[in-house]
């Protein structure tokens, strides 16, 4: 996936399909990136995904 492709809501359905989408928010809201990375995993998401992810979760620094 390219960054300019960039779906959310594709990452909160595989999240949702394992039940980790209040775990993934959580780990957002206290900026644990370690622990979101875990939990994209555990819903198969693919790597490119979880690293633009990981990107834009250290680009808004708290303004989310």
């Amino acid at each position: 996936m390219k960054e300019d492709t960039f779906e959310g809501s594709i990452i909160l359905e595989l999240l949702a399909e394992h039940g980790l989408v209040d775990d993934f928010f959580e780990a957002i809201d206290s900026d644990d990136i370690g622990k979101a990375i875990r939990l994209m995993r555990k819903a198969q998401v693919d790597e490119d995904t979880i690293e633009i992810t990981v990107r834009k979760m250290r680009e808004s620094d708290g303004s989310h």
